[in-house]
Parts: C-alpha cells; sequence; structure tokens
C-alpha cells in the first residue's frame, strides 16, 4: 500500500481558486498513484472560500478544513494544518494555484532518494519585478547568513517527512525559514527547480512590510538556532569586547591625564569608554541570566527531537525513527547544519 501524503494548503481570500485546484491536484496525483489527503487551512476568509472548502469537505472523505478564528499568518495556518495531517509525506502548497501540483510527485521522489526536506526552486517566477529583485535580495541573504545554500527560501511549495513536521516549531512568520528551521534541527535539506505560474485570481497577500518583518524573524531563527542553548557565547562575547574597549580607552585617556597633563573631563572619549564598559556588563549579565535559563530547561533531560534513531535492545529497531518528541525544535550550530546538508545537493537540477 502506497504511504499517504497530506497536502496542507493555508487560504486566505482565495474563493475562486479553490475548486480548480482540487481539480488539479486530482488530474496530477491520481495519474501518479499517488495516495493523498487534502487538509485545507482557512486563515480568516471573508471571501466566501470557507464555504468553498466545506462544501469540498462534505462531499470527498479525502478533504478536511481546518477553520482559524481570524487572520493569524501563514506560519500559524501551517502549523495548525501540521497538527491536522495523518500521512507519512506532508507537502505544503499556496492556496492561489501559482504553484504547480504536478510538480508534487517530482518532490516526492527526492525524498524517496533520502531527503528529508524538499523545498521548490521557482527559477522562472511569474510575479511583478517589485516582488521578484527584493525577493532575491532576501533569498541572498538567507543563504549567505544560514550557511544553507538554497536560491529560494519562501517557496509555498515544499515536501516533508512525517518527522520533521514533528519536530519543527515555527511561530510568527518564521514560515519563510522552515528549511533553515529543519537543518538546524539536523534534517537533511535540498531544493529542486520547479513551475510557477501567473496569478489568474484574488490578488496578492504579500507588501513591502513582510521583508522588514522577515529579515527580525531571521535574526530570531539565526539565534535559536546557534545560541539558545548557549545564549552567553553571544552575549557574553559582545560584551567581553565591548569591555576590553572600554577599558582600553579609559586607559588611554587616563595616562594622557597623568603623563601630559591633557585635561579629560570636557572629552567625548570619556564618556564612550564609561558606556562601553556599562553596556558590556549588561550583556555579560544578560548572557548570565540566559544560562540560568538554559540551565534550567536542561534539568529536564536532553532533547528528544535530536534523537534520530535508537538501535539495540529496547531501542526502536534499525530503520525506524525515533518516537516523536514534543514540538519544540531541538537545535545545534552551524557544524550540525552543515552535517545536515549534502554538499552540491541543493544545486543539482
Amino acid at each position: 500500500m502506497p504511504a499517504l501524503t497530506s497536502l496542507v494548503i493555508p487560504v486566505f481570500n482565495e474563493a475562486d481558486s479553490i475548486e480548480p485546484l482540487v481539480a488539479e491536484i486530482d488530474a496530477a496525483l491520481v495519474a501518479a498513484g499517488v495516495a493523498f489527503e487534502i487538509v485545507f487551512v482557512d486563515d480568516g476568509s471573508t471571501d466566501g472560500s470557507f464555504a468553498a472548502m466545506e462544501r469540498l469537505a462534505a462531499a470527498r472523505d479525502d478533504v478536511r478544513v481546518v477553520k482559524l478564528r481570524r487572520n493569524f499568518g501563514k506560519a500559524a495556518a501551517l502549523a495548525h494544518g501540521f497538527e491536522a495531517v495523518r500521512g507519512d509525506y506532508v507537502v505544503t502548497l499556496d492556496g492561489d494555484r501559482q504553484d504547480d501540483p504536478a510538480e508534487i510527485p517530482g518532490l516526492l521522489a527526492r525524498l524517496d532518494e533520502g531527503y528529508d526536506l524538499v523545498s521548490g526552486w521557482k527559477q522562472s517566477r511569474q510575479d511583478p519585478l517589485n516582488k521578484t529583485i527584493p525577493s532575491r535580495f532576501f533569498n541572498w541573504t538567507v543563504r549567505r547568513t544560514s550557511g544553507i545554500p538554497l536560491h529560494d527560501f519562501n517557496c509555498g511549495l515544499k515536501a516533508y517527512r512525517r518527522d520533521v513536521v514533528e519536530t519543527i516549531y515555527i511561530y510568527g512568520e518564521q514560515h519563510r525559514y522552515i528549511p533553515v528551521v529543519a537543518a538546524q534541527a539536523g534534517f537533511r535539506v535540498t531544493e529542486m527547480p520547479v513551475g510557477h505560474r501567473r496569478r489568474t485570481a484574488g490578488k496578492s497577500k504579500y507588501g513591502w512590510q513582510r521583508y522588514l518583518r522577515g529579515y527580525l524573524d531571521l535574526m530570531t531563527v539565526l539565534f535559536l538556532g546557534r545560541y539558545q542553548h548557549r545564549p552567553q557565547h553571544l552575549f557574553g562575547g559582545i560584551g567581553t569586547l565591548l569591555i576590553l574597549i572600554g577599558v582600553l580607552v579609559e586607559l588611554y585617556l587616563t595616562i594622557d591625564k597623568l603623563a601630559f597633563g591633557s585635561p579629560i573631563g570636557q572629552r567625548p572619549l570619556l564618556l564612550l569608554g564609561a558606556l562601553l564598559i556599562i553596556v558590556g556588563v549588561q550583556l555579560l549579565s544578560l548572557g548570565l541570566i540566559g544560562e540560568l535559563i538554559a540551565n534550567s530547561r536542561a534539568r529536564g533531560g536532553p532533547d528528544d527531537a535530536q534523537v534520530a534513531l535508537m538501535v539495540g535492545a529496547g531501542g526502536a529497531g534499525a530503520g525506524a525513527p525515533a518516537p516523536p518528541a514534543a514540538r519544540e525544535a531541538g537545535t545545534t550550530g552551524g557544524a550540525a547544519v552543515a552535517a545536515a546538508l549534502v554538499p552540491g545537493a541543493a544545486d543539482k537540477p
């Protein structure tokens, strides 16, 4: 019996696209012999989208709808969709029909090669320049700062193994960084070029504000991935550097005063040195508080989400995944990210 694939589709005011999208899914996946279910997540639509999804759910056993109380954003919609899936594989795609369901079998084939997450890469994006140019700069920034060689982090078309969505936790607007969060948790991530189509109904929900929010979320994701278990390495390192610079500045002024008799009371450098020392001490203190929090969490035992397999007496057995962990991603540093990625995999066609 083929593995079940759960399609998670977040929807916000896409009433005219729902039924045509399901028809395309049927045509693509039935022909490919893929057993599937569809999980729609209505993210507070006000245009009749829920009524369209409700009709489909009433007529079909393989369609379910999760209705949110209001518009909470795509990350929340995906999180609720992940909670509802029953399949061994999970595929996400947008409800605006710009993602082509015919690409899904290819994504699933890459999972069968041993990857845990396959992200779509819209090489020929059918969007106006005011979306494509900022998006390219955004993807370049994420690629350079995270060290993950993907070209399109924000593509809605992605395929996952079930344990990925059971392990990672996204909130706010961190859906753009799912490949980063997954790689930080030790999963093998790659990408595959996919087609992209022009929007035929509805209107785009994205504006320039999402890029500003996106960079703030990037800082959060990188911090949680690299320093949540060792916050003093970040805050303490910066704080120590500032204190050292401040002490050197004040030492210079002291020597200038004692050896050469130069007045220093009105020199801005005096205030700068004192400010650097004060801020450095504050950062060191913040790092210690962070270490207290990390230590308190560590007393509960190691993070089960970091375990991929247990073999031997009492274990899951060879080839079996570890039991699903609590929905809190265990993350490590850049070395784990590098180990999670197959060199050059992201560049394969």
